[in-house]
């Protein structure tokens, strides 16, 4: 079935891609999720709290992977090489910034 399945991701424009984030707790996978379903082309996403780790099934066409990980970077979290977005981070609770306080 998983061969199946793969194979058949690749004849549509259907593509998953994990994301290393900076995610701390459930607010944070509310607002990452949120933020990434509010996109365009995305089907699903979901944050492993305790990996860190967002998954996303999204149309290859209608947004890539440096779109998705800029719109977690624009939510206040690093996604795998982009910086978290500097005025985001102020907006969220102390607790879902990466060390788990403001300074």
């Amino acid at each position: 079935f998983l061969i199946l399945s793969c194979s058949s991701v690749g004849f549509s424009q259907t593509q998953e891609i994990i994301i290393q984030t900076t995610a701390q707790c459930g607010e944070c996978k509310e607002i990452i999720e949120k933020a990434l379903m509010a996109e365009k082309g995305v089907r699903f996403a979901e944050l492993d709290v305790k990996s860190k780790q967002a998954k996303v099934v999204y149309n290859s066409k209608k947004i890539t992977p440096e779109q998705l990980r800029q719109t977690i970077a624009l939510a206040g979290y690093d996604a795998d090489n982009v910086p978290a977005d500097s005025a985001a981070v102020l907006r969220l609770s102390p607790c879902c910034t990466k060390d788990g306080h403001r300074e």
